[in-house]
């Protein structure tokens, strides 16, 4: 027995292609960093902790699948790609992640949990309350998801792959997911990893967004009080029942994740706490976790090394990037409707990573104007945002494969 067989871990960085082993180097370091930035809060954490972790630990573990013979070179986490009947039921048996992997992701149900409880801490309330402002500036936020479509195109990308990799610019990772798997399976693992690994960068890039387009004094600017402040749970459960009835009428495809979502907010309303607790403390934060898992996990080195990765890392940039300029010009279109009693900065909430855009928004606000509180208007944007991402994610899984 020689060292290589004795610590796998390392000896298979000796019977690997370099440039494999030189990339599973770095992700082992980047999913050391993503933890250490998940920790820091730079970083979202409820995603970032467990990937690093999944994405280092997989990268260190590769072993030899076939014994001494060094011919075969895999991990027992999960196996992505394994379609034939027989040999999921082998690696279900023998992968400690496979049947997470193969019941919850590979057909889109993680999506609609984490869609169930993201329902669950949303409320509606602010988009009753501000209509009109809500709905144009989510609107316009979803101009990242619109034009990244053509220039993935241009860019030589399918159909499918093109629509999947334009719906990061909706900035909701579920929605992402789903999209991709229905859209474009086989390059499902990089879009996603690239969609949430960008989300968590709402954080940090955004706010460079508003100061570079909007003025100081701008975004210290006090909002007009709306008259209508009270939105009752009744009308909350009648617009959820309607919207979810009617959204799932036009786009059946995306039903799963309009159920999910109104469903979700539906029964915050309703005030059945044993509900809202399963939802929000156990199926909420299960996905996400587990979410964040196993997108580390499928973090290989030999998966992440497709000629197309650097494509969809510029395209899913540039699908955020015009998402927020999106928003913020629909900020100022409001602001001008409303005779300059608006604040422009509002227009980044359009962008739907709840709340994080929403909490962005009023942090910027904040600090040109302590005085001035734009939340309540944020979070209409926002909520109505996940609408529209989810509207398009729709037209797109609906129409592309009728053009395929």
């Amino acid at each position: 027995m020689n060292l290589a067989d004795l610590f796998q871990g390392v000896g298979t960085f000796f019977y690997q292609e370099p440039k494999i082993a030189i990339a599973r180097v770095v992700l082992i370091f980047l999913g050391i960093f993503l933890v250490y930035l998940g920790k820091k809060g730079t970083l979202e954490p409820l995603i970032m902790i467990p990937m690093g972790f999944g994405m280092s630990a997989v990268n260190a573990g590769v072993l030899f699948l076939d014994g001494q013979k060094h011919l075969e070179i895999g991990t027992i986490f999960m196996d992505p790609l394994e379609t034939d009947t027989t040999g999921l039921m082998d690696i279900l048996q023998i992968d400690f992640l496979q049947p997470i992997y193969t019941f919850t992701f590979s057909n889109g149900l993680i999506a609609c949990l984490v869609f169930m409880g993201i329902g669950v801490i949303s409320d509606v309330g602010n988009l009753l309350r501000f209509p009109f402002t809500s709905m144009l500036i989510a609107m316009f936020a979803e101009l990242g998801t619109i034009l990244t479509f053509p220039i993935a195109r241009a860019m030589g990308l399918s159909l499918g792959e093109a629509a999947s990799i334009a719906v990061v610019g909706g900035a909701d990772g579920p929605m992402v997911l789903f999209t991709s798997m229905l859209l474009a399976n086989d390059l499902f693992v990089p879009i996603t990893i690239i969609a949430y690994l960008y989300l968590s960068l709402c954080y940090g890039g955004y706010p460079f967004l508003i100061r570079l387009l909007i003025p100081k004094e701008l975004r210290g600017v006090a909002v007009k009080s709306a008259k209508k402040t009270d939105i009752s749970s009744k009308e909350k459960i009648i617009f959820d029942v309607v919207a979810c009835t009617l959204l799932c009428l036009l786009f059946p495809m995306a039903a799963p994740l309009f159920l999910c979502f109104f469903l979700g907010n539906a029964i915050k309303e309703s005030g059945v706490f044993k509900y809202m607790q399963l939802l929000e403390d156990v199926f909420l934060y299960a996905s996400t976790f587990f979410l964040g898992l196993l997108l580390g996990v499928l973090c290989e080195g030999s998966t992440l090394l497709d000629p197309l990765i650097l494509k969809l890392l510029v395209l899913g940039m540039l699908a955020l990037a015009l998402a927020g300029v999106g928003g913020i010009i629909g900020g100022y279109v409001v602001y001008f409707i409303n005779g300059k009693k608006f604040n422009p900065t509002i227009g980044i909430a359009g962008v739907s990573c709840v709340p994080t855009t929403a909490k962005v928004a009023q942090k910027e606000v904040q600090k040109a104007n302590k005085r001035v509180v734009v939340l309540q208007y944020a979070m209409g944007a926002c909520i109505c945002g996940v609408i529209t991402s989810a509207i398009l994610t729709g037209l797109y899984v609906s129409i592309i494969p009728l053009l395929q």
